[in-house]
């Protein structure tokens, strides 16, 4: 059961004191509820602002360029990753591209011991 509030006839005044008391409790719920409405207005804008700014690129049709004389040995796809495996005039080169903007991640050479 809820409690009604008490007629306003039956109801005694405030003292000076109580209604100091009052307003600094309203004051203070007031900054409080302040500070968290602009809480969760900076976290929001966040949020937005993230998913405005993350743009899904399509990489669509890209020509990768090779060294002249190199050949493709093999491919495989891990994780987020593109490798290639080159054969480059005798020797193997692993390069990797990242598989949503294929751009370049790095690139391994391999050498024989002289």
């Amino acid at each position: 059961m809820f409690l009604s509030p008490p007629e306003p006839d039956t109801q005694d005044p405030l003292s000076p004191e109580q209604e100091r008391v009052l307003r600094k409790v309203r004051r203070f719920s007031s900054v409080s509820i302040l500070i968290m409405v602009l809480g969760l207005a900076s976290v929001f804008g966040v949020i937005a602002y993230r998913m405005l700014r993350a743009k899904s690129v399509s990489p669509g049709e890209i020509t990768a360029t090779l060294p002249k004389g190199a050949h493709i040995v093999s491919t495989a796809v891990s994780g987020d990753l593109l490798v290639l495996t080159l054969d480059i005039g005798g020797t193997v080169e692993i390069r990797t591209f990242h598989l949503a903007t294929l751009a370049p991640a790095g690139r391994l050479r391999f050498a024989a011991e002289p």
